[in-house]
């Protein structure tokens, strides 16, 4: 198949979709998104570069226009939330959703459809939520299409439910009681990896109309995967074996541990009852190029990347709603990260707001708060940190990697964005990043996000114990830097409008 085809991409606002368009619009594809709510990708630097087209799978009516002219589309839809009263489950949303969807691809003339499953002996007694995503990918090929389904496991990258509740397992309990199910066999994947043999596929049509296997070099027990997470993080752990913890109990407890709900939580650990390894070597034979990377590597990609401050902000929470009314204050947690982050819409255009934010700190001080600032850079001092001392080179200027107080400068991009990493003495890793967003009627949005990934249980406790205090100091810093970007403007704000 020749580059500039056209291709259709599913599920663009999740983790997999989000990271598969670049790498197609690189590789020289024509790309169209199918989104629900086109907001929804606001924020992702490729959105200018695709097509994109409002449908819902669960609505036939919908799909026609996002099928017309594309020669191969990749199905990354799933659910596993539970649906509003009389939709009925997961499951059986998603066997609707794959049927209406091959049945348009036919109707369209799409020549390929690319799945992705879960992996998992098909004559086992796999779990509701494997069995589901076996029926899909058949579901998906019933109209006649011919269907790629590739079957993985855990997938080892930051958005992945199952590695993310890794993540925060081993992050922040230094002791965990471990039912059955933690020493069940599993073969990791790595994300590139699955991007990888996703790409790769469109130059291989002898992988129409097949089931393939993938995974990475490793086969691991899930406490084994958390030993292995702890390794590459420097941590002791210890996991402490008990017979008896049903999936629904196990649910619960991730619930209270981590930000995953126990609705998604528990299909997830049901899953986990079954092994998951690859049976067979047809990835290997399709796409010999295709290096699959071990569980050790590809958790020290995930966390090099993360240690680089390459920080990837939470496009899929919506910066706007479908109103286009903009949440003043959002939380959040993706990459293992906290994100706190404030929005303010300002009468004055990008550059006056840019020239506000990289202008605080130094001589001038913090613009709220500065006494609170004061006291950090003393405590920051007397624990061996760097404290507010350096303060900074230029009142108003600031370049790649000079201090600023007790901060570094990570990026800078002129009249839109500034990022400052941390180097006092904190528990974890954190960042600091202002953006200032050109809106249609010329005045700008100044997104203020505060960015923390806690080190251990210890680093969790100190985010949570500041967490009160940052609402009063952000919140007013936000507002502060407004004034004087409005100041500098010489306009005032019109909240009416």
């Amino acid at each position: 198949m020749t580059a500039g085809r056209l291709i259709l991409v599913t599920g663009a606002t999740g983790y997999v979709g989000g990271r598969l368009v670049p790498r197609l619009l690189a590789a020289g594809y024509s790309v169209r998104v199918l989104v629900r709510d086109r907001t929804r990708l606001q924020g992702r630097p490729w959105a200018p570069a695709v097509e994109i087209v409002e449908a819902d799978a669960l609505r036939p009516d919908t799909l026609p226009e996002a099928m017309t002219g594309v020669f191969a589309a990749y199905y990354l839809i799933h659910s596993m939330q539970k649906a509003a009263p009389g939709s009925g489950d997961f499951h059986q949303r998603d066997l609707q959703a794959a049927r209406g969807f091959g049945h348009a691809a036919k109707a369209a003339g799409v020549q390929r459809l690319i799945y992705l499953g879960g992996l998992g002996d098909p004559d086992a007694d796999l779990s509701k939520h494997l069995r589901s995503r076996h029926e899909t990918g058949q579901a998906l090929s019933e109209a006649g299409v011919p269907v790629t389904e590739f079957r993985a496991a855990v997938i080892v990258g930051s958005g992945s439910i199952s590695f993310e509740m890794i993540r925060y397992l081993t992050e922040r309990l230094p002791a965990m009681v471990c039912p059955k199910w933690v020493y069940t066999r599993v073969q990791p994947i790595a994300i590139r990896n699955v991007l990888d043999y996703l790409e790769a596929t469109l130059l291989v049509p002898e992988t129409a109309g097949r089931v393939i296997e993938i995974g990475g070099t490793d086969v691991l027990t899930y406490g084994g995967m958390m030993q292995g997470y702890a390794k590459a993080r420097g941590l002791r752990r210890w996991l402490i074996p008990v017979p008896v913890l049903t999936p629904r109990l196990s649910s619960y407890w991730v619930h209270l541990v981590t930000p995953i709900p126990a609705e998604i939580a528990q299909p997830l650990i049901e899953g986990l009852r079954n092994e998951v390894i690859v049976r067979d070597d047809s990835a290997r034979q399709f796409f010999p190029d295709i290096k699959p990377l071990s569980y050790q590597t590809a958790v020290e990609h995930a966390l090099n990347k993360l240690d680089a401050g390459e920080v990837e902000t939470a496009w899929s929470d919506a910066l706007v709603s479908s109103k286009g009314d903009i949440a003043p204050v959002i939380f959040t947690v993706q990459d293992g990260m906290m994100l706190e982050r404030r929005q303010l819409v300002v009468d004055a255009p990008p550059a006056a707001v840019f020239r506000a934010f990289v202008g605080i700190g130094g001589a001038r001080g913090w613009p709220s708060f500065d006494w609170a600032w004061q006291l950090r850079g003393i405590a920051d001092r007397l624990v061996g940190g760097v404290g507010l001392r350096r303060g900074r080179r230029d009142p108003d200027d600031l370049r790649v990697g000079e201090a600023l107080d007790f901060w570094r400068v990570e990026a800078v991009e002129p009249d839109r964005l500034l990022r400052l990493r941390a180097e006092m003495k904190v528990p974890g890793e954190a960042w600091l990043q202002f953006e200032a967003q050109a809106q249609p009627d010329g005045r700008t949005l100044l997104v203020q996000t505060a960015f923390f990934a806690p080190r251990g249980l210890l680093g969790l406790c100190y985010w949570y114990l500041l967490y009160p205090v940052h609402g009063p100091i952000f919140s007013s810093m936000i507002r502060k830097i407004g004034l004087a970007a409005e100041s500098r403007s010489g306009r005032v704000l019109d909240r009416s409008r």
